[in-house]
């Protein structure tokens, strides 16, 4: 019988030990319906969510939330928007109440005197040209200033057709400003011309990503293992979709099939009443989602399937560790 003692060595297997007891538990939570940009491609806005519930205004009732979702198991609070940093005081109030990551476009500084220890994940599509024409601004330019040097951030790069050979510029960029860099893929929800995959540009870029984790260790969070995941959009022969996809919010997953999920997840609208779908758009086809942390959660919830070789169970850690990273639960 294939275990995990009898799969790895013992540098391994300290690896595992250290992941294996975290226990994470997330949901993601819409702070805001409003946002200070409006990006071609941002899921929430493309398929309506900003109009899916009002926003609820009264601090206490985000307060009592909180203590509810705390009662109910979740120990990370994934906050998204809209943009988030509009409502400090609703970042507040999750902070003060269990770990708490934040999605932003960078333009609103986090105040490192109220927020010390956050983490803050800052959203970058692209080049500069890719920026203006899917953002209208040139968001690294002031983000950079904001952070930089800052041990609690990192560049989410969502990288475009368009940035395939071209990628390394753009973390040397971000290397120079003293921060981390994890790199997701561009779902094109609103069909931007020129936004497009091929398969060819799919191959390229898993191994553009996979050179420069070698080349930049020390700045680019990843796995060659997930590059692989979200460039194929295959796991052991399984191929990701609506029948795989582990973050379905829990009360509206109605599928026979049972698959593996995240625990307790659920994502809320900003009334704290409503939920979507899923981690992403409620209008996307799942076939062609490239969500970055759908991916790997679809990784790190089949742990039992990767006990199948040592090769498979590195894969995992390795995945299960850059998740933990991203959301500070272990250090870079």
């Amino acid at each position: 019988m294939k275990t995990v003692s009898s799969l790895l060595d013992q540098e391994w297997y300290a690896r595992y030990k250290a992941i294996s007891k975290l226990n994470i538990r997330s949901s993601i939570y819409d702070v805001t319906n409003r946002c200070n940009l409006r990006c071609k491609g941002c899921f929430f806005f493309s398929s309506g969510e900003h109009e899916a519930a009002e926003e609820q205004m009264g601090i206490s009732e985000w307060e009592a939330f909180i203590d509810r979702e705390k009662e109910r198991g979740v120990n990370l609070a994934i906050l998204i928007g809209g943009e988030p940093t509009l409502c400090m005081d609703r970042i507040e109030a999750f902070y003060k109440r269990m770990p708490t990551f934040v999605a932003t476009n960078g333009l609103i500084k986090v105040p490192r005197e109220r927020f010390p220890d956050m983490m803050v994940g800052i959203s970058l599509w692209g080049s500069s040209d890719d920026e203006k024409t899917l953002r209208g601004k040139d968001t690294f330019a002031i983000s950079s200033r904001h952070y930089e040097g800052d041990p609690h951030v990192y560049y989410l790069l969502t990288i475009t057709p368009k940035l395939v050979g071209k990628i390394e510029p753009i973390v040397q960029k971000i290397r120079n400003v003293g921060v981390k860099v994890h790199m997701q893929l561009l779902s094109n929800d609103e069909g931007v011309d020129g936004f497009n995959w091929t398969n060819e540009e799919l191959a390229d870029v898993c191994r553009e990503m996979d050179d420069l984790l070698d080349r930049y260790p020390d700045t680019v969070v990843s796995a060659k293992y997930y590059h692989k995941i979200i460039t194929t959009g295959t796991m052991l022969g399984r191929p990701f979709g609506w029948a795989e996809c582990p973050s379905v919010t829990q009360p509206l997953d109605d599928r026979k099939n049972n698959p593996r999920r995240l625990t307790n997840f659920i994502r809320w609208a900003s009334d704290l009443k409503t939920m979507h779908r899923c981690c992403t758009s409620e209008t996307r086809d799942c076939k062609t989602c490239k969500d970055g942390a759908a991916h790997m959660s679809w990784v790190m919830v089949n742990k039992r399937a990767h006990i199948n070789s040592t090769r498979d169970l590195q894969n995992w850690i390795t995945v299960y560790e850059m998740f933990a990273k991203l959301y500070q639960f272990i250090p870079w």
